[in-house]
């Protein structure tokens, strides 16, 4: 899973964009403008490159998280026990998924390389509500990582809620850790599972996502 997990948080920083063509979907052009803010950040930041985590958590809170549905990919890594949680639960174990996610993408931003990523143009209907952006990863000397991203479009906007990489899917890797954990302790075993993960990490987690 920390293969796929790894692979999977280097697409946005990994990403080249062609540009944005004025009859761009919004979920292909969300994709593209993303990957070309972050990516000039990242280039020009030496902190960032050189391992400054701060600075990395705080681009990913800025420029990356607002654009993912934490409740729909929560709801889908922690599967059919979501409905046994109480909505308390239901808030906390969004929380520290996202904290979770906060702290794995940091490790990507400071080890960035050059690495290129085509997007596919994307053909969707005009009053689709979901779309996958199909990307594929392009490392010199190795063939072509596809990765797909799942959107949705909410009224904040299209939102990513899943990816899945060589066919694999993030929160379908997930679930499978959760359940084994919930079936051991309990909804409330994996949310001390997840809160001992992030609080293991404390040292590289931001006030402001810790506090989410």
């Amino acid at each position: 899973m920390n293969k796929i997990i790894a692979l999977w948080i280097g697409v946005l920083l990994a990403c080249v964009s062609l540009g944005v063509r004025a009859d761009t979907p919004e979920p292909e052009a969300l994709i593209r403008n993303t990957v070309d803010e972050v990516l000039a950040i990242v280039k020009r930041d030496k902190d960032i490159q050189t391992g400054n985590t701060k600075k990395a958590i705080e681009l990913v809170d800025a420029k990356v998280l607002p654009h993912f549905n934490f409740t729909r990919m929560t709801k889908l890594a922690v599967g059919k026990n979501w409905s046994s949680a109480t909505p308390e639960q239901k808030k906390v174990l969004e929380i520290e998924f996202r904290n979770l996610l906060v702290r794995t993408y940091t490790t990507a931003f400071t080890t960035y390389q050059n690495q290129e990523v085509e997007v596919k143009p994307l053909k969707m209907a005009n009053d689709a509500t979901e779309a996958t952006v199909k990307t594929f990863i392009i490392n010199k000397g190795k063939p072509p990582l596809p990765v797909n991203y799942d959107m949705e479009k909410t009224a904040h906007g299209w939102k990513v809620y899943d990816l899945s990489i060589e066919g694999v899917s993030l929160v379908t890797n997930y679930r499978g850790t959760f359940a084994e954990k919930i079936q051991k302790s309990g909804v409330d075993g994996l949310i001390k599972m997840l809160v001992e993960k992030n609080q293991a990490q404390t040292g590289t987690m931001s006030p402001k996502a810790a506090s989410k």
